[in-house]
């Protein structure tokens, strides 16, 4: 990767190798392209979603096994359209940083992103499960009778449901804040995001209420955003404000300190990686082009949640041992 593009990530330890060696890459040219157009990061950023959610129409198609290729060629549209949209996604953050347009609207539209692609795309499979669904009924020895349709479809909904918001929802969540306390002792503050719902709330009671109705539906949902990342992290939070207490602020740090809270986080990257669009995106496409899309929220809520308690309990275990030691 060449000077330049390096220039526009946040840092090389918080992407995973396909991010790294092709999307980061390409997203660079986009965002230099961009750049002279004169377009903003944000609608850079809305484009994605709009491109993402797109996809709906195409992932609601039954792949080879229900359409022939004509089933093929949808589910294959809408696997190109989201790695678009991500591409994209990937774009807003490095034009905002060639471009000095970052901006706390920008942070708060680039978390949404993910959700606006993810809500019609899961309904759009509940829907072709409602549709498609005799490999399922097959293996499970189910009459495909209009009732049973209708009960196993209402319990994929519920699936679905809890895949995206409990799952994906948490599991990214999470997974973004991490990469943004890797930064702060990377970095330091103005190298991270690393935002607290203190703060979030204060901007929010701060901001009136006079022509600025939807920011404020921003800032509210933002402040329930970083709350959630606050409460998955207890330990986190204690080292943090032991390390407040202690030194005041993150450049008084000593180095010895920030190097092993570094180390720790850097061992973890890999797998917080995991939690992210590519690995995530790969096998929702493996399990629509199968033909069992509905293996995919089994996935998200058993594997993916594992793998996020992993992370998370690694986390916490450092933290809680280094504030210990201080």
């Amino acid at each position: 990767m060449n000077e330049k593009v390096q220039s526009t990530l946040k840092s090389s330890e918080t992407e995973d190798w396909l991010d790294y060696h092709f999307v980061r890459p390409l997203s660079y040219y986009c965002a230099v392209g961009f750049a002279k157009l004169g377009v903003h990061p944000n609608m850079v950023t809305i484009m994605s979603m709009i491109i993402g959610a797109a996809s709906t129409y195409f992932y609601a198609h039954g792949c080879y096994f229900y359409e022939g290729m004509e089933g093929l060629v949808y589910n294959l549209i809408a696997i190109f359209l989201l790695i678009w949209a991500d591409i994209y996604d990937c774009t807003d953050g490095q034009l905002a940083r060639m471009t000095g347009k970052k901006s706390q609207m920008g942070r708060i539209l680039d978390g949404a992103a993910g959700f606006v692609w993810f809500v019609p795309i899961y309904l759009g499979l509940v829907y072709r499960f409602y549709n498609y669904h005799d490999i399922e009924f097959s293996w499970l020895d189910i009459d495909n009778t209009m009732d049973n349709t209708y009960i196993a479809t209402g319990v994929v909904f519920v699936l679905a449901l809890i895949s995206g918001f409990l799952g994906m929802g948490g599991q990214q969540r999470l997974a973004d804040y991490y990469i943004q306390i890797h930064l702060f002792f990377l970095k330091g503050e103005k190298g991270s995001e690393l935002d607290n719902s203190a703060q979030q709330q204060k901007l929010y009671d701060e901001t009136p209420w006079k022509g600025n109705v939807i920011w404020k539906y921003f800032l509210k949902s933002y402040v329930g955003y970083t709350q959630k990342q606050e409460k998955a992290t207890p330990e986190f939070q204690k080292l943090m404000g032991k390390l407040k207490d202690k030194y005041g602020s993150v450049d008084k740090i000593p180095a010895e300190v920030r190097e092993e809270i570094h180390r720790n986080s850097l061992a973890i990257m890999k797998w917080n990686g995991l939690l992210t669009f590519n690995f995530r995106s790969g096998m929702f496409f493996i399990f629509c082009l199968l033909d069992i899309p509905v293996a995919n929220f089994l996935f998200e809520i058993i594997g993916m949640s594992l793998l996020t308690y992993y992370i998370n309990h690694r986390h916490e275990a450092f933290c809680k041992k280094i504030a210990q030691n201080l």
